[in-house]
């Protein structure tokens, strides 16, 4: 009894040590995504002033008379220090108040909300795509080094890298949609099907999904399917060639040398040993390849006339909307830094080197 009391003793003040370092990792993790944010809110509040655009004449147009001019000034806080400028903009930024859209009238937060989630969606199905695809592909590439799979790879790789996104689209909607008709034409979905299903996600095929209309999910899914798989295609060259580079190191390390002495499976030791070494710096890899996804592909939003945060800041930014350009700004600033710190986490989770 007095062992275990011991052992128990033991075992907890171990705990604290391990409990005061894991308290020390959030609050500095929270400290420098903090510090990071401000630091993103600084530099839009910034870009918003270095643009030749004059907030006042976006809201009021030209031919505004000078009192209505001088007014909305005031009103704007243009007429302030830029210090103080700024810090009446960090407090509306905390409260997620980016100010009123002049291209919808709307509060710019609201309109992020209406647009964002169908860049979501196409981000998310392009990285699907190229992760699995992406991924084994590189791993046969890297342990068929120099023969036809491996120059097909990196042939793949290499003309993902080369042709614009936009001719792709292009070319994609010319033979795929309007000559073979395999799949349907620009935007998230047809007219007809247009308003049918209840925004729950604000992605349309989870959405039709959950309430079981599977006439709008298979439409969307139409609909989504050629620029997902245009995307998909540039971040599965990007995957494949980075994952073919990290198994080529891991592939000529001692440890592989060794498994394959003591006769274990070329199996085991290539889809086990090698490619679980390589998990940690891939995570890296597709994260930022979503995050630039999630950023708004703007091209391919505007092939395929996507409802999409791109489209919206593109169309902001010509319609002088510095509301609209900076709070989608800040909302891609905001999704880089954490997705950045969330890798940051996993390295220190997945590898015990990291955490050393």
């Amino acid at each position: 009894m007095a062992g275990e009391t011991t052992a128990t003793g033991r075992a907890a003040a171990a705990w604290q040590p391990r409990g005061a370092e894991i308290a020390y990792e959030v609050f500095r993790f929270l400290g420098i995504l903090i510090l990071t944010l401000i630091g993103l809110i600084f530099i839009t509040f910034l870009i918003g002033r270095v643009v030749p655009i004059d907030p006042v004449l976006a809201v009021l147009g030209d031919r505004a008379p000078p009192e209505a001019y001088e007014r909305v000034r005031q009103e704007l806080g243009v007429d302030l220090p830029v210090y103080q400028q700024f810090w009446i903009y960090l407090m509306k930024v905390i409260r997620g108040d980016f100010g009123t859209s002049a291209m919808t009238s709307q509060p710019v937060l609201y309109d992020l909300g209406q647009f964002f989630p169908a860049t979501l969606e196409l981000a998310t199905a392009a990285t699907l795509i190229g992760v699995v695809i992406g991924i084994p592909l590189g791993v046969v590439a890297a342990t068929n080094q120099g023969r036809w799979i491996d120059h097909v790879t990196r042939v793949i790789g290499l003309v993902g890298y080369s042709i614009p996104i936009f001719w792709m689209g292009l070319v994609g909607l010319l033979v795929l949609y309007s000559w073979l008709d395999l799949v349907a034409g620009p935007g998230r979905l047809d007219i007809a099907y247009d308003g049918l299903v209840e925004p729950i996600t604000g992605l349309i095929t989870v959405d039709s999904a959950i309430s079981g209309d599977w006439d709008v999910f298979f439409n969307a899914l139409s609909h989504l399917i050629l620029p997902a798989s245009l995307l998909g295609y540039l971040t599965l060259a990007y995957v494949s060639r980075m994952t073919r580079s990290f198994m080529l190191a891991q592939l000529n390390q001692e440890y592989i040398l060794t498994a394959r002495a003591k006769g274990m499976t070329e199996r085991r030791v290539v889809w086990r040993h090698a490619l679980g070494n390589i998990v940690v710096p891939l995570i890296a890899v597709v994260a930022l390849s979503y995050a630039s996804l999630l950023e708004g592909a703007v091209l391919t939003e505007t092939v395929f006339a996507w409802p999409g945060l791109g489209l919206y800041i593109t169309r902001s930014l010509f319609n002088a909307d510095m509301n609209a350009v900076l709070g989608g700004t800040m909302l891609i600033g905001a999704i880089f830094v954490c997705l950045n710190v969330f890798c940051d986490m996993l390295y220190r989770l997945l590898d015990p080197r990291a955490r050393a």
